[in-house]
């Protein structure tokens, strides 16, 4: 079983597609979005059970050039 979570990020200005591209080349997320407003990109990530949410999001986004901050919201269940 997974845990869906949202990750909103955002970017040093100017960086915002270069840190889609290294996100997208790492192959974490089911789906990525560019926004508008306060955050420049959303992702939707399913992270294994087992794994704890805020290591994984740690290891596997926060440490990407250009990144100055993240929110994430976690998800309990789908209508």
């Amino acid at each position: 079983m997974t845990t869906c979570v949202f990750v909103q990020l955002r970017c040093r200005p100017g960086t915002t597609y270069e840190v889609a591209e290294r996100i997208a080349l790492q192959e974490v997320h089911s789906e990525l979005y560019s926004t508008s407003g306060e955050y420049d990109l959303l992702l939707k990530l399913y992270i294994p059970e087992a794994q704890d949410v805020g290591k994984f999001i740690n290891e596997e986004l926060l440490h990407i050039e250009g990144i100055e901050r993240s929110l994430t919201t976690l998800t309990f269940k789908a209508f």
